[in-house]
């Protein structure tokens, strides 16, 4: 009946044989639990009439349950029966060497009906064991033993066995055994298994034991995640995705491969889809579709995805804005060695943003740096205490840290000037502050070229000098800070002891209006309203004035107020304007 493909029939004549005691029998009843072959599918039910088939000395049910047990369907939900057949559609061993886990293994279960199975010579139990000696907790394993394990069992003509010897001879590094490691491998590719098609396309890709040949690697890694491997779908999928090995580029498939291996668990291959749609390109960008493949990825432990998704959620991408779990997902790809992520999460903290937890997370591991002799570590733990992220503010020791930073860390120089020059923690000390801010402005810190300008403009802890300021000004405004852009438009447009340059100042007043600086639109508005920097247009200066006023500026609503009034005369040659 069974040979006939009627399951259920089988089913029904094969259970009173099983309660009998007939040991084939109850593996055959076993089995077809395992495959919901004409009953629904059971792995409890299905590892009871194992065990006893087992227990009556049969060898077949013995490896079954080793596998079970290695692949940790014994903790399998009900509902992963089915999943958890696939053990024992052919071979009792094939999905171990060939598919992925279900659950946590019991190598110290598995062990026991192995050894039994490979005490009896069954091929399948050789194979087994070998595993076991070979990926299980240190205290079982034995290389030697399972490469013995595995050689008999390739012996017997086993695809298991074929396959471990194969790996028991890459495992020695030894390019001299290359070409005997491949054979293996052929023969386990032969026999179906997905990691041997696998195994083999890596080496023909990289020329080991055989010509490297990237289209035959392709079609070997294909045929592996046809049959489900996750690591070859990933493979194959990223080969699509670039028109690699002599494929034909196709994103859309290449998409598709990288989603299964995602979907088996490959964290990689989650993140990477994210990427996809996430950064656009060949695939048009999906924000929402990011998201949940970042999302995916991160709860797998990939931190790139979980910076990713706190950017994300930084920024409202595809996703609500939400500072608070951006910062969660910054602080978790941080714990797994991202640095970058700890100085997002430390400048949510500062901005107050992150929770205070999160800031008090944040404080330690700087702290916890600066107090091992790192200096960024010792930068930010002091900008913690300066500001009070997750510790009470506490400027004189904020400034013994920043000290102990400044001659390394520009940032450090900075913060350190400024403190000098206000007085926090210390006595006022406006030169000493203007030497360190300066420091910092020659090595191009943008917060640091605006500060020395103006301390240069207003002769803070030292003479005033115009002309330089502008040259730190400019700096600072080509590098992009809005603020400065704004600043070389004052200075050029006159009041100030450098040549003036009305164009030039409406030009500069233009960039940071765009940008939106409310004080820049006032000012461009008043430009434009009185044709200081040639003809006036009142159309565009009511634009910008009505953008400051949005902006909160009160000052420009009697500018605008004043549009209908003749625009005063031009200033005399050779004069600033008012």
């Amino acid at each position: 009946m069974l040979a006939a493909g009627d399951a259920v029939g089988a089913f029904a004549q094969l259970t009173p044989l099983a309660q009998a005691g007939n040991e084939r029998a109850e593996f055959l009843v076993g089995r077809a639990y395992l495959q919901g072959a004409g009953v629904p599918g059971s792995v409890r039910d299905g590892a009871f009439w194992l065990e006893r088939a087992a227990g009556r000395g049969n060898m077949d049910a013995a490896a079954l349950l080793a596998a079970l047990f290695l692949q940790g369907a014994m903790g399998a939900e009900p509902s992963r029966a089915a999943e958890a057949a696939d053990v024992s559609r052919a071979r009792p061993s094939a999905a171990l060497f060939g598919a992925q886990e279900l659950g946590q293994p019991d190598f110290e279960r598995a062990i026991v009906w192995a050894r039994k199975a490979a005490e009896a010579n069954a091929p399948d139990g050789l194979a087994l064991l070998g595993y076991i000696l070979t990926a299980g907790p240190e205290t079982l394993r034995n290389l030697d033993e399972a490469e013995r394990l595995y050689k008999l069992s390739a012996e017997a003509d086993c695809p298991q066995g074929y396959l471990g010897y194969g790996l028991a001879l890459l495992r020695k590094d030894d390019p001299t055994l290359y070409e005997e490691a491949i054979k293996w491998m052929r023969l386990a590719a032969a026999g179906g298994l997905a990691t041997g098609f696998y195994l083999l396309g890596a080496m023909t890709e990289q020329g080991q034991g055989t010509p490297a040949d990237p289209k035959a690697a392709v079609e070997l890694y294909r045929e592996a995640a046809v049959r489900g491997l996750r690591a070859a779908q990933a493979r194959y999928g990223l080969f699509l995705l670039d028109g690699r090995g002599g494929t034909t580029k196709d994103p859309q498939e290449g998409e598709s491969w990288l989603r299964r291996a995602a979907l088996q668990g490959d964290i990689d291959a989650a993140a990477l889809v994210g990427d996809l749609y996430a950064r656009g390109g060949d695939l048009p960008p999906n924000f929402a579709e990011a998201g949940m493949w970042y999302r995916r990825a991160a709860e797998g432990g990939h931190r790139a995805a979980a910076r990713a998704l706190g950017l994300m959620h930084l920024n409202g991408n595809g996703i609500p804005k939400d500072p608070e779990e951006a910062a969660r997902w910054f602080r978790i790809s941080a714990e797994g060695g991202d640095v970058t992520s700890r100085y997002d999460l430390a400048t949510l903290a500062l901005q107050r943003e992150a929770a205070p937890e999160e800031a008090q997370r944040t404080r330690e591991w700087f702290e916890k740096e600066a107090n091992g002799g790192d200096l960024v570590g010792a930068y930010n733990y002091g900008i913690c205490l300066a500001e009070g992220v997750g510790v009470t503010k506490d400027d004189a020791q904020a400034l013994v840290w920043l000290r102990r930073a400044a001659p390394s860390v520009v940032n450090a120089q900075y913060w350190y000037g400024r403190m000098l020059i206000e007085g926090r923690g210390t006595a006022a000390d406006p030169a000493e502050g203007r030497v360190w801010i300066g420091k910092a402005a020659e090595a191009g810190m943008l917060d640091a070229l605006v500060a020395y300008a103006e301390l240069l403009v207003n002769g803070v802890g030292g003479d005033k000098d115009h002309p330089k300021a502008l040259e730190f000004f400019e700096r600072a405004a080509k590098g992009g800070h809005v603020g400065a852009m704004f600043a070389m438009g004052a200075m050029l447009g006159g009041g100030h002891d450098v040549p003036w340059d009305r164009v030039a100042a409406q030009g500069w007043f233009r960039m940071s209006a765009e940008r939106g600086h409310a004080y820049a639109m006032m000012m461009l508005g008043r430009y434009l309203a009185r044709g200081l920097a040639g003809d006036a247009n009142l159309d565009e200066a009511r634009f910008w004035f009505t953008q400051a006023i949005q902006l909160g500026l009160a000052e420009a609503q009697g500018d605008f107020a004043a549009l209908d009034v003749p625009a005063p005369a031009a200033a005399p040659a050779g004069q600033p304007a008012a």
